[in-house]
């Protein structure tokens, strides 16, 4: 992505605030950015009523990343977790041999950065511009055992996430190709119904190489993947990275492996 459509990125997402509802202000007149996220309802914080998000505020700072800057690395101590608000976030291991295996993409209301070590088990980052909030991982303890309503969202989260890797585990099993891209698809379709968006056409950010490396393909044969079902009349490419589901019925037949 060229400098100038990052900007004009992060121009669409600030202009977006301007129809936000009004925020609640913090103690001392500060107002508090998270009562005017348009996807608070999606986050961590959903489980909070104004008084509480005012509390929470006082320990959150945001993030903004450009494509493909990194959030932070495998291994790295484990000192803050993050909720995505806007944009599109990989998250991958690096095996021993140097090969990468693409793990997950988080949209905006996912959580990440949680590690029963001190130290991440993954590396994240930046597929299009983005932002998160990020909270210090301490002090987030520390409001988890006031707000029994919030730790209770996330554990929601995480085993939200546990499906989602589940479902992973499935897709790296014996499906074909086709079977895969098309499973694929249908997932980020189902994942925009949840965050509120239209199920068709469906955004895909991230690169081949990166579906390639999440699907267990080379970027050759996703490619080619997507060749044949733009020409058998299953997809439409809409560029800018939109993809129509010309035929959505033959997407979920392909993924049940008939």
């Amino acid at each position: 992505m060229k400098r100038g459509q990052a900007v004009m990125t992060l121009f669409e997402i600030r202009k977006m605030s301007a129809h936000l509802p009004n925020p609640v202000p913090r103690a001392g007149g500060v107002v508090s950015p998270c009562s005017a996220c348009n996807v608070r309802h999606l986050t961590l914080c959903a489980a909070l009523d104004d008084r509480e998000v005012t509390e929470m505020s006082a320990i959150v700072s945001s993030v903004e990343l450009g494509p493909g800057e990194p959030l932070f690395d495998e291994a790295e101590p484990a000192k803050n977790v993050f909720n995505v608000t806007a944009g599109a976030v990989k998250v991958y291991k690096l095996l021993p041999d140097g090969r990468r295996q693409m793990t997950g993409f988080l949209f905006p209301g996912d959580f990440l950065g949680l590690a029963n070590e001190e130290n991440y088990a993954y590396s994240a980052e930046a597929v299009t511009f983005t932002t998160l909030c990020r909270f210090p991982r301490k002090k987030l303890e520390g409001l988890l055992e006031k707000y029994p309503l919030m730790e209770r969202r996330l554990l929601g989260m995480a085993s939200h996430e546990l499906a989602v890797a589940q479902e992973q585990m499935l897709l790296l099993g014996r499906k074909t190709a086709r079977e895969k891209v098309a499973s694929f698809l249908l997932m980020l379709s189902r994942r925009a119904v949840q965050r509120g968006q239209k199920d068709n056409p469906i955004s895909v950010p991230m690169s081949r190489n990166d579906i390639g490396d999440y699907l267990g393909l080379t970027t050759e044969t996703v490619s080619r993947t997507f060749t044949l079902l733009k020409q058998a009349g299953t997809i439409t490419l809409l560029g800018n990275g939109k993809v129509e589901l010309s035929d959505r019925k033959t997407l979920e037949v392909m993924s049940d492996g008939a």
